[in-house]
C-alpha cells in the first residue's frame, strides 16, 4: 500500500495538495475544483473520506501486482 502512495506522490511527496494528479482525482471524485484545493481541503478530504482512500490504496496495489 506504501508502494501506490509513493508512486501516487511522485514529485509532491512533502505537499501531496499540490499534485496535479491528485488535484484531479479529487476533482472527479467529489465535483470540487481543481484550483480551489489546498492544504485545508485536502485534508479535510483525506480525514472525511479515509477508508475509502484505504480501500483504494489497497485496490491499486493488488492491480499493480
Amino acid at each position: 500500500m506504501l508502494r501506490v502512495l509513493w508512486k501516487l506522490t511522485k514529485g509532491y511527496r512533502l505537499t501531496p495538495w499540490k499534485s496535479p494528479y491528485l488535484k484531479w482525482r479529487m476533482e472527479t471524485y467529489t465535483g470540487m475544483h481543481a484550483e480551489t484545493i489546498g492544504f485545508s481541503q485536502f485534508c479535510s478530504y483525506c480525514w472525511r473520506n479515509r477508508k475509502e482512500l484505504l480501500r483504494y490504496l489497497r485496490w491499486a496495489e493488488r492491480m499493480s501486482e
